[in-house]
């Protein structure tokens, strides 16, 4: 199983980026997908998730902001994220699984991609 995320950078305040998740050595539309962040000096917070429905869940914080998708075609897990804040500055992560296994470190993980919100 191999995560790589991309499309990270560094945007304005108010400005938006779509992260990708290339997934390998299985199925993502079999599996349960979450992106995840860690900014500097904090803890890991799930944001949001796509379940092998396609239903999608988010963390407040984000809700109404980003959305995920995925095309099932590429097995590729996307997150789009709009008015962005520099509050929303971290390392951003694909994973495998839902909030909880997430938030248990469990499944299987990317390398991250950094997302940087400056003027």
């Amino acid at each position: 199983v191999q995560l790589v995320e991309s499309g990270g950078g560094l945007v304005q305040p108010g400005g938006s980026l779509r992260l990708a998740c290339a997934a390998s050595g299985f199925t993502i539309s079999s599996s349960a997908m979450s992106w995840a962040r860690q900014a500097p000096g904090k803890g890991l917070e799930w944001m949001s998730g796509i379940d092998s429905d396609g239903d999608t869940y988010y963390a407040d914080s984000v809700k109404g902001r980003f959305t995920i998708s995925r095309d099932n075609a590429k097995n590729t897990v996307y997150l789009q994220m709009n008015s962005l804040k520099p509050e929303d500055t971290a390392v951003y992560y694909c994973a495998t699984g839902g909030r909880t296994t997430v938030q248990a470190r469990g499944g299987y993980w990317g390398q991250g991609t950094q997302v940087t919100v400056s003027s």
